[in-house]
């Protein structure tokens, strides 16, 4: 029996097949560029399974879901799965899974990087030398250049899964302090679970690694960021919308926060006038934290075996709306 295929995702029809490996034979339809929802519907309607859009511009939300005749399975191309109405999947009875974990190596390495790079204001002095400038020829601008060792920091981890544990595990290792905070009752050895305000009002830094929901939205406002320490350092390398930029921009523009490192932002591209573009002591990425080639290839890995065990009839791994089986209308 040949499975119907919709990929979302911006791959060719020869990778998807590929994801297969010779075990099923399937027919791929590939959705068309953004924004195209009603093209979306119309790949989706006799799915067998989704592979959802990891760039999160096609939306698979409750509309699509309602005429999903047979999806046994949407997989995201991605960590972040807030393109997809989960919950609304969930009542459906469609599970819905996420790559888990594919990426933590990369984003970790990218978070730790941003650590040591602010605390040894790596980026801005790159530019004072490029402009001609020499940091030892002014005591002055000597003093304010001074950097900090990452193994004398308190970091605090916020969500401690697969990225943040492996931040956690790179950090130990030059003999920071850990303190993370996490929805889930974990034990991660070296580290000290605390209340989100404690994290934030003992940290030098602060990294965020929590998924985007409805309760994570926003989690680091403005009153948050009043928390921290005065001179802390904010990264952001799991979702935009988590942290209010408007008032990490206030904090950062104040003195409040010495820094940021950000890969990712509520808008995005980041527009061109955002203020965050030309304060100096902000690290900037464009949502590439997670992208090296090794990622990219234990990526194509997670989504194909996930798509041969549903056809194979098998549960699916990593379901983020807590269905193991799909209810087939």
């Amino acid at each position: 029996m040949v499975a119907r295929v919709a990929c979302l995702s911006p791959y060719d029809e020869a990778t998807v097949q590929a994801l297969f490996k010779g075990r099923h034979e399937v027919h791929v339809t590939l959705a068309p560029p953004p924004p195209a929802q009603a093209e979306v519907m119309a790949a989706c309607v006799d799915a067998d399974v989704v592979i959802a859009d990891r760039r999160h511009k096609h939306r698979v939300d409750r509309d699509v879901l309602q005429n999903m005749r047979r999806c046994r399975l949407i997989q995201q191309a991605a960590v972040g799965f807030d393109s997809i109405d989960h919950r609304a999947a969930a009542e459906l009875g469609i599970p819905v899974a996420n790559a888990a974990g594919y990426n933590k190596d990369s984003v970790a390495d990218w978070t730790v990087m941003a650590m040591i790079a602010l605390l040894r204001h790596s980026f801005s002095l790159d530019r004072q030398l490029r402009a001609g400038h020499w940091n030892a020829d002014d005591q002055m601008r000597g003093e304010e250049t001074m950097g900090r060792e990452l193994g004398a920091m308190t970091v605090g981890i916020i969500g401690m899964g697969n990225v943040g544990s492996a931040v956690a595990r790179r950090v130990l290792a030059f003999g920071a302090k850990i303190l993370f905070a996490d929805t889930l009752q974990r034990s991660f050895e070296g580290a000290r679970q605390v209340e989100l305000d404690n994290l934030l009002e003992q940290s030098d830094i602060v990294c965020v690694h929590a998924p985007l929901d409805v309760d994570t939205r926003a989690l680091i406002g403005a009153s948050e960021i009043a928390r921290m320490k005065k001179g802390a350092y904010l990264i952001n390398a799991a979702r935009g919308p988590i942290v209010d930029e408007a008032s990490l921009t206030d904090a950062l523009q104040s003195g409040h926060l010495a820094g940021a490192g950000l890969d990712v932002f509520e808008v995005e591209p980041l527009p061109t006038n955002s203020p965050l573009r030309k304060i100096e002591n902000v690290i900037l990425a464009p949502h590439r934290g997670g992208a090296t080639v090794e990622a990219e290839q234990r990526l194509l890995e997670v989504v194909g075996d996930n798509l041969v065990r549903v056809l194979d009839g098998r549960p699916p791994l990593n379901v983020v709306n807590g269905l193991s089986t799909a209810a087939i209308r």
